[in-house]
């Protein structure tokens, strides 16, 4: 079912309103916390950090078990869901959600990230933080900006190939199989970053843990299997992986507003307007790692994922009396919504300043 509340058009955001809007979000703010859906919940999360890493290491017991055989292949799938669900991980203490030191987030997050993900946890900190202050703002979330993927009409009618036109104007078609391509483009981008010249924080760090992974996931990879059924390995742990994490991660905003650069939101309607939630309880939350309540994750980005699903009839009740659309559709539906989005905007037939508040100050 979608979920969509739409303010009048007439009701343009003035500084008036933006104060109310900051008076009214602090109340709500403040009532989630005397509700303690801001504390941290330890057991949750060292139950799945604990629980992650013997599931890890029984894999490995089982993938040597298995031997070389092409059954690996499943086992690369599995290895693949795995991999996500720890990046899900990842993200949590990135967010400050597991521990009150954020020390300890910092090194948590770093160690998943680099050591047994293989993404640079840095580089992707910093490209996370950009998508967090400015959901789908042009020119600011780095998130927009796909190489592959045109998102705006302007980046669809750059000059391009006979055959380039006609894959971006069938875009929204293709967009999931090339998400298996996005986790080799994170593993690569991360560790172009770490070598690169140019101040990079804890680089030997990242690095070393970087190069560990690789190598020994590489290593045992050819030790346990023959060259091809090794590298035909590697390739579906990828391709799943990517697909995988790729398909959590678009249903948040794609498809969703673009702000103009030019336009100033206040914060909630900053991050309620471009973001969309995915019904389907506790089995989404699982699946997604908690993504699934983006429109609550950016409000509250340090609450622990349990709580999403508790402040999310707070968040709703609080955007209808706003005025401020919430939107919330089954995965399903957003995949549909995503390729048509994408089909439209290769067209050039589609315009994504959609948001009535966009409209209404595009003449800025």
């Amino acid at each position: 079912m979608t979920s969509t509340l739409s303010p009048p058009v007439s009701a343009t955001p003035s500084s008036a309103t933006n104060v109310r809007a900051v008076s009214s979000f602090t109340a709500l703010t403040r009532r989630v916390r005397d509700l303690g859906l801001m504390r941290r919940r330890y057991g949750y999360y060292w139950t799945k950090l604990i629980g992650a890493l013997v599931i890890l290491a029984a894999w490995v017991l089982a993938f040597i078990w298995i031997g070389d055989s092409w059954w690996q292949l499943i086992n690369a799938g599995v290895l693949a869901i795995i991999m996500a669900q720890l990046g899900f991980l990842g993200h949590d203490a990135a967010h400050r959600q597991i521990f009150k030191s954020g020390r300890w987030n910092d090194w948590t997050s770093l160690v998943i990230a680099n050591l047994l993900v293989g993404i640079s946890y840095g580089w992707w900190r910093t490209k996370h933080n950009r998508h967090h202050a400015n959901p789908n703002k042009v020119g600011s979330d780095p998130d927009v900006a796909l190489g592959v993927i045109a998102m705006t009409p302007e980046q669809a009618t750059r000059p391009r190939s006979r055959l380039m036109k006609w894959l971006v104007s069938h875009q929204g078609w293709y967009f999931f199989p090339v998400l298996m391509l996005e986790g080799l483009s994170l593993r690569l981008e991360g560790f172009r970053r770490v070598v690169k010249r140019g101040p990079v924080e804890r680089r030997w760090v990242e690095f070393t843990l970087l190069t560990v992974r690789l190598a020994g996931f590489v290593t045992l990879a050819f030790l346990v299997l023959s060259p091809g059924k090794a590298a035909a390995f590697l390739v579906v742990e990828l391709a799943v992986f990517g697909l995988y994490l790729g398909s959590s991660f678009a249903p948040n905003h794609v498809g969703m507003p673009l702000v103009s650069p030019k336009l100033k939101l206040d914060f909630l309607r900053r991050q309620v307007l471009m973001s969309r939630n995915i019904s389907g309880g506790r089995f989404m939350s699982i699946l997604m790692g908690g993504l699934n309540l983006q429109i609550e994750h950016h409000l509250f980005p340090s609450m622990a994922r349990p709580y999403l699903r508790k402040v999310q009839p707070l968040v709703a009740a609080y955007c209808a009396a706003e005025g401020v659309p919430y939107t919330q559709m089954t995965l399903w539906q957003s995949y549909g919504v995503i390729i048509r989005y994408l089909n439209s905007v290769g067209l050039r037939g589609r315009d994504p300043f959609l948001c009535p508040l966009v409209a209404q100050r595009r003449a800025l």
